[in-house]
């Protein structure tokens, strides 16, 4: 009688227990929006300098001015997008201090530790001797980045932020930029190149002489992601975010950037919504406002990470311009930039 109520109560317990666990774990999977997190639409471009994570190969060449014309870099097996980790176990840290290894290491194999879609490998290359001393892999590498973008939100609870909506890639190879450092800084908007129809315009900035503001700890395709250091320059109020089923066509506005330091609202009407598209483009918008038509001919490079409102709320950010219609662009739900971001 007694080890039946005792097995009874165990079985109880058990499923008290398992309803626990499932009510857990729906909870985690509620949307910010469910739990009525307020941010702050900025709308402020900033600068952004990134430095990667070992340097970049952007192309692969024949050494020039040697007696031999050959390509170390192209002979062991590295191509272009690859991230050079390490030269001979040492972590590179920068272009230069890749020329400082070569240059002591002279003609000798060396080892390479490199990236590779996301799995890594070992070469071995040997470097080659120009005509002016220098040693050579016959590799273009790079190892950090500078522009202009656009600050999506702040979260005053927290102290981080989102921009951008998407990742910054590298010109030449189109790969996401591995991130081993960056950060933001204040920074004026000089002047516009207004987009036309197959030529994107542009936000021009001067951040050269600005002070930083804040880290950049995420380099993704949602866009990127840090802490700010110093929220001084950060102006409005919170908002709600929406859930990517509460968008919907029709009015919104946008915030940005296109004069100095004036961040401003301009309409825009949300032409579709697109909830699986994934790939920061789950909205197609149009610019409506005159005075931001006039000015920028619509979406402009710098531009990305735009705020986008709509009802009073937070739907998604500004990323991409259709070359072909500079008046209308794409744009993520902030839902998905928040997920990233964790």
């Amino acid at each position: 009688m007694h080890e039946t109520q005792a097995r009874r109560g165990v079985r109880r317990g058990a499923a008290v227990l398992l309803a626990m666990v499932l009510a857990l774990s729906l909870g985690w999977q509620r949307t910010w929006a469910d739990e009525g997190r307020q941010l702050i639409p900025v709308g402020k471009a900033v600068g952004i300098k990134l430095f990667a994570d070992g340097v970049l190969v952007v192309s692969v060449s024949p050494v020039q001015g040697t007696e031999e014309t050959r390509s170390p870099a192209k002979e062991c097996g590295l191509k272009e997008g690859d991230i050079l980790l390490t030269f001979n176990g040492e972590k590179i840290r920068s272009t230069e201090h890749l020329q400082a290894m070569l240059a002591e290491n002279g003609e000798t194999a060396a080892e390479l530790t490199v990236q590779r879609d996301g799995k890594t490998l070992e070469v071995t290359a040997s470097p080659v001797v120009c005509e002016d001393g220098g040693i050579r892999l016959g590799a273009w590498i790079r190892d950090s980045m500078a522009g202009v973008g656009t600050l999506t939100y702040y979260d005053p609870a927290t102290g981080s932020y989102g921009a951008l909506g998407h990742g910054i890639t590298d010109v030449d190879t189109a790969e996401l930029m591995p991130l081993a450092s960056g950060s933001i800084m204040e920074t004026m908007v000089k002047a516009v190149k207004k987009g036309q129809r197959g030529d994107p315009g542009e936000l021009k900035g001067d951040f050269t002489v600005q002070r930083d503001v804040g880290t950049v700890t995420v380099n993704s395709n949602e866009g990127i992601f840090g802490t700010v250091e110093d929220a001084g320059f950060i102006s409005g109020e919170a908002v709600s975010v929406a859930e990517p089923e509460e968008v919907h066509a029709g009015e919104a506005s946008i915030l940005c950037t296109i004069s100095g330091s004036d961040t401003r609202a301009y309409e825009v009407e949300i032409l579709r919504v697109n909830p699986r598209s994934r790939d920061g483009r789950d909205l197609l918008l149009r610019v409506t406002d005159p005075e931001l038509l006039e000015t920028t001919g619509g979406i402009v490079q710098g531009m990305s990470g735009s705020p986008i409102l709509q009802d009073g709320r937070l739907v998604g950010a500004v990323t991409h311009v259709l070359v072909a219609n500079p008046a209308e662009g794409y744009g993520i739900f902030l839902e998905n930039m928040l997920t990233t971001a964790g």
